[in-house]
């Protein structure tokens, strides 16, 4: 077998998206797994921007994020994860989590950002129903604690 073919087979194979833009955001690779995460085929999303899955008030941001990082070569998320919205082809929003890594051109400058990607929005979902639960739970112990604190 190949080197190729296994890149190929790993690349189609793994449960998480990965995604990879050339140096003005067009979209060169989509896996099977972004197609299930994002509702976008293939050949829906190759060609385009990265704007087809960034909600559109995260956009500016992005694109400054992102020409900074082609400008220096440098990223943060290689290491740290980027947790962020994303949107599904159907309009609903996701909760993604994701690294990236820079793919170089022979000189050394960054010619494309590798993503992969993964949808949290059920863990973000559960969280936030506990955050809840617990900001109510607390307010409920300050209910009952206060009046006997003020009749002491």
């Amino acid at each position: 077998m190949s080197s190729e073919l296994d890149l190929k087979q790993l690349v189609e194979a793994v449960g998480d998206a990965i995604v990879i833009s050339d140096a003005k955001g067009a979209i060169t690779l989509w896996n099977p797994a972004a197609e299930r995460m994002f509702g976008f085929s293939q050949g829906e999303a190759l060609g385009q921007s990265l704007d087809l899955i960034i909600p559109e008030r995260q956009r500016q941001r992005h694109w400054d994020g992102y020409q900074k990082t082609m400008d220096t070569g440098i990223t943060r998320y290689g290491n740290d994860v980027l947790r962020v919205p994303a949107v599904h082809k159907d309009g609903h929003t996701l909760s993604i989590a994701f690294t990236v890594a820079l793919l170089h051109t022979t000189d050394n400058k960054v010619a494309a950002i590798v993503a992969v990607i993964r949808d949290e929005s059920s863990r973000f979902a559960e969280d936030r129903a506990l955050r809840k639960r617990l900001a109510e739970l607390e307010a409920r112990l300050t209910a009952l604690t206060t009046p006997a604190a003020e009749s002491s």
